[in-house]
């Protein structure tokens, strides 16, 4: 401010304490407000873009699932018996052991032993988060121990505060569909693997039963997106080849 001095000239005194304290206060409401409304945008921001990543996260999964399930092939292992069996094991989650399940999958075109690999897909606790995770290994033919592999290069497709639950469907000769929680030394693959994502809050399934098939020994005719079960139970197996396990079968 300007003021005069005893001589009658004007000159510069600069700002009064009371008005520079004036100006912090009002600097201080300023940065306050500043960051409180930028702490809140960011919050908006960072809620919307977790809640769109999870979802397409989600879909991604689903498409690695389908994309697995579509390329399984029929491969045969030699049981502890030394008989012979799917190379497809696979188990609900619904008792004490974990839910997980075990195939052969590869490149849909070629034939070539090299091209396939074994694929495991486990669900896995740690604390109060359940995760689906993908691994897998090679497949080194019919005396390949797939029930002990563990696999290499985890993915981690799914996880959050949910139950994991797999079951496999299969079709009769007749053409009707029953459901098993267990797959294990069948004479055939699955028609179906259906997955439930069970949330442990409100018990309500995630993906409403999400089903993917198994065409690996379907007939041409039913490689679609969504062959029917009558399409299906033309390569069903009859007689001797007919599976004699039932598992854990429900209609």
């Amino acid at each position: 401010m300007w003021r005069k001095s005893p001589d009658g000239r004007s000159r510069d005194s600069g700002f009064t304490l009371i008005e520079v304290l004036a100006a912090l206060a009002i600097g201080s409401v300023i940065i306050m407000s500043t960051a409180a409304l930028t702490w809140n945008v960011t919050q908006f921001f960072d809620h919307g873009t977790r809640g769109v990543s999870e979802a397409d996260r989600l879909v991604l999964a689903i498409d690695r699932l389908a994309a697995d399930f579509g390329a399984a092939r029929f491969a045969q292992r030699l049981t502890a018996g030394g008989g012979a069996a799917a190379a497809f094991i696979g188990r609900s989650g619904k008792g004490r052991q974990p839910a997980k399940v075990i195939f052969v999958s590869g490149d849909t075109v070629s034939t070539s032993p090299e091209d396939e690999e074994v694929v495991v897909l486990s669900a896995e606790a740690s604390d109060d988060v359940t995760r689906l995770v993908r691994r897998r290994a090679p497949w080194l033919g019919p005396r390949t121990q797939i029930e002990g592999i563990v696999g290499k290069d985890p993915v981690v497709l799914i996880e959050g505060r949910i139950d994991i639950q797999f079951t496999f469907g299969k079709v009769a000769a007749d053409g009707s569909l029953s459901w098993q929680d267990t797959w294990f030394d069948e004479f055939t693959l699955p028609r179906f693997v259906r997955l439930i994502l069970r949330s442990r809050d409100t018990r309500a399934d995630l993906l409403d039963g999400a089903v993917f098939v198994v065409r690996s020994n379907a007939p041409p005719s039913c490689i679609a997106d969504n062959p029917s079960a009558q399409c299906l139970v033309a390569a069903a197996p009859t007689g001797a080849n007919q599976p004699q396990r039932a598992g854990n079968a429900s209609q």
